[in-house]
């Protein structure tokens, strides 16, 4: 007898993820951890010496730790999932663990999307306008502008994930991923998904490609101040305050552009697992190392603390 489609999808998925290359999972399953434990320490780190020092209590360091925040949540939606499939012989999710995955997944991406164009201008406001940046990027001003990209991320979800979840896919459960995701999905439809890979596009368009644009006109300008700077040493620490920014920016927006900015039509599983894998742990790993590597200010502050804690241990 053949089960309802609404039925049968509210069984939940299958994720094949690597299981077509059994000699990779345990080698993967390492690997994985490893960038996961690493991405934990980072992030974590970072948030928290953000807040403890006093020194690092400005907006760059605000939306700093905020992205950390975020990248925290962002690998912890889905690599404990993959890990678990990696390791045992069951490679299942549940119809609402797969759709809060999908949620979640895509509202933190959203979110990051806008977050690094609001980080740009901060650093706009501080290089190009610095009589008036403490003005411009008031602590008000600064949590509002969190607030809003925190919402603008989750409401985007909220019509993509609900536009996706919504598409016949006949009973169709067997999943090519590693975990749940909107072109994975929509490649399970048995019915027109036309309009779907409109919405996916302009949305993603508008998420992905308007912030990458006011990020490199924004970075024009700052060219062009630090241009006009006659000290070495100043343009030398106005680049460095950037190029940890843009390294980020890079990294992120090309492997979420190749996924988001097509038709789904067009979606290669392989592809997609790499991309996903790129932006979904590799990003939220080396961010804050990154970070931490090209910023003498977080990294002195990293040693204060290591230092502090150091000396209360002895006493």
């Amino acid at each position: 007898m053949v089960k309802n489609s609404t039925q049968s999808s509210l069984e939940g998925f299958v994720l094949l993820g690597f299981s077509d290359k059994p000699w990779l999972e345990t080698p993967l399953f390492v690997i994985f951890l490893l960038a996961y434990v690493l991405a934990l320490f980072g992030n974590i780190s970072i948030i928290l010496v953000s807040r403890l020092d006093p020194q690092l209590n400005t907006p760059m360091y605000f939306f700093l730790s905020n992205l950390s925040f975020l990248d925290l949540c962002y690998t912890t939606s889905t690599t404990p999932q993959m890990l678990v499939n990696l390791w045992g012989p069951e490679k299942t999710i549940s119809y609402g663990g797969c759709v809060t995955q999908l949620y979640i997944f895509l509202a933190l991406g959203s979110t990051e999307c806008i977050l690094l164009a609001i980080m740009a201008f901060d650093r706009y406001a501080a290089i190009c306008r610095p009589l008036r940046y403490p003005v411009i990027m008031n602590p008000q001003r600064c949590m509002h502008m969190a607030a809003g990209t925190w919402f603008s991320g989750f409401a985007n979800s909220l019509v993509q994930s609900t536009l996706t979840v919504v598409v016949p896919r006949c009973g169709h459960q067997v999943l090519d991923h590693f975990f749940c995701e909107v072109p994975a999905l929509l490649k399970l439809a048995c019915t027109d998904i036309r309009l779907n890979e409109a919405e996916l596009n302009v949305l993603g368009s508008l998420l992905l490609l308007v912030p990458l644009t006011l990020i490199v006109g924004t970075y024009g300008f700052i060219a062009r101040t630090v241009q006009r700077i006659r000290s070495a040493e100043s343009r030398h620490k106005a680049f460095n305050t950037c190029a940890s920014h843009l390294v980020v920016v890079s990294m992120f927006y090309f492997s979420a552009i190749s996924m988001y900015v097509q038709p789904p039509s067009s979606y290669s599983q392989e592809r997609g697992k790499v991309m996903a894998l790129f932006y979904g742990l590799l990003t939220p790993t080396f961010n804050p190392f990154i970070y931490t590597l090209r910023n003498k200010d977080v990294k002195a502050a990293l040693r204060r603390a290591l230092t502090k804690e150091f000396w209360v241990r002895g006493t």
